[in-house]
């Protein structure tokens, strides 16, 4: 068999897997990528729907947006492409005094971390930055107008081209067969020691490669990458339907991403609308791409009455599409070192965020690997072991 060899092994050329591989390369690594997908976009990122917002509820997904809203600003000057960014607005949609009065504390939050645009809002200020919603039942709103969209395979092509310019390799339809450990069974997290159970090579593809260091970039397949090196990686897949209208121009292009209470939110994209909402208890598969019909005819009911500009503009059913998030048990995401593994790098568990945080996700892990730690962020929030020790993010499903 033949054996490489690579500095890092990147498993996974989604978007986050992409802004790794070139993070990494701009340090001077040896980077190879590998993907179990036959092309770009097969996996995640090419389902995503490109939302991006700074509104959370916890301080590291807020800053974790501002880094990544820093960095695509200048990701055409970077990287050479345009990645869609795009501040057209989210607007939440508070049903109560209560969810008002929630959104009122996440945004002291974001102000604090230099979110100063956030701003809270009245039916009658809604009404005005949103003519089209139907406001019935609705007390007051959040919204932030450099919140807005992104276009995720724009981001993923240019960190992948620039990576490769720089001199990284991607290699497709290449699922991970084997990992190779080395000292297993110690479980020693330090990685000065000599006994430490470390990743030594990896077989993709018919090929066994030597490596120094792997990151785990495998979305919502990560768990089962992890589980090849020993490693229980608590991150597990959750499918999310995404409705879209024929071509429509009820709605302007500029249109705020706006969300009720109930999940339900809506988007314009490339002239027709993006519809979303939770579905309860999806029966289906989590793996399956097919789109529940009774899903579909429920949406068909919502969307009219939420937004009445929708009247008479159907679903195009057949470009409904069906994907995954990458759920942790917190929401948010893992970001170190395998804990029992010094040179497994944990990238996962993004819960929904993968996108929107992919550029300030691929920096910081490339400075782990590099140096052994973040040096742009303080990231300790989200260290893999939080689990085990009891101290997860604390937060609502509100944010």
């Amino acid at each position: 068999m033949t054996r490489r060899t690579a500095d890092v092994a990147v498993i996974g050329a989604g978007v986050i897997g992409a802004s790794i591989a070139w993070h990494l390369s701009k340090l001077g690594a040896k980077v190879t990528v590998f993907d179990r997908g036959t092309g770009r976009g097969a996996g995640s990122t090419g389902r995503a729907t490109g939302g991006f917002r700074a509104q959370y509820e916890t301080e590291i997904n807020v800053r974790l947006s501002l880094l990544s809203r820093e960095k695509l600003r200048r990701f055409a000057d970077e990287v050479g492409a345009d990645p869609g960014y795009r501040p057209t607005g989210y607007l939440w949609l508070a049903a109560d005094d209560g969810q008002v009065a929630a959104l009122a504390k996440a945004q002291a939050l974001q102000h604090a971390l230099g979110l100063r645009e956030a701003r809270m809002v009245t039916p009658a200020e809604i009404a005005a930055l949103q003519p089209h919603a139907n406001l019935d039942g609705v007390a007051g709103g959040a919204f932030c107008q450099t919140d807005g969209f992104l276009r995720p395979m724009a981001i993923l092509n240019g960190y992948l081209d620039a990576a490769i310019r720089l001199g990284a390799a991607v290699r497709h339809a290449a699922p991970i067969d084997a990992i190779d450990v080395a000292n297993a069974g110690r479980g020693a997290a330090d990685p000065r020691d000599p006994g430490a159970a470390r990743i030594t090579s990896l077989r993709a593809g018919g090929e066994r490669w030597s490596v120094g260091a792997v990151v785990n970039a495998a979305g919502a397949w990560a768990a089962e990458v992890a589980a090849l090196a020993g490693v229980d990686l608590p991150v597990v897949p959750l499918r999310r339907q995404v409705a879209i209208t024929q071509l429509t121009d009820v709605l302007p292009a500029e249109f705020p991403m706006t969300i009720w209470d109930d999940g339900f939110h809506l988007r314009v994209r490339d002239g027709r609308v993006l519809l979303l909402r939770p579905a309860p208890g999806d029966p289906q598969d989590p793996w399956s791409d097919q789109v529940d019909p009774d899903w579909l005819d429920d949406i068909a009911v919502i969307a009219p009455v939420r937004v009445p500009a929708l009247r008479g503009v159907a679903l195009d059913r057949s470009r409904a599409w069906a994907g995954l998030y990458e759920m942790s048990p917190d929401h948010h995401a893992l970001l170190g070192w395998a804990p029992g593994c010094p040179n497994l790098l944990l990238v996962n568990g993004s819960s929904g965020h993968g996108v929107m945080h992919a550029p300030a996700l691929g920096l910081l892990a490339a400075e782990i690997a590099t140096f052994g730690a973040a040096r742009t962020l303080h990231v300790h929030a989200l260290r893999p072991s939080r689990f085990a020790e009891g101290d997860p993010v604390p937060g609502s499903a509100l944010l």
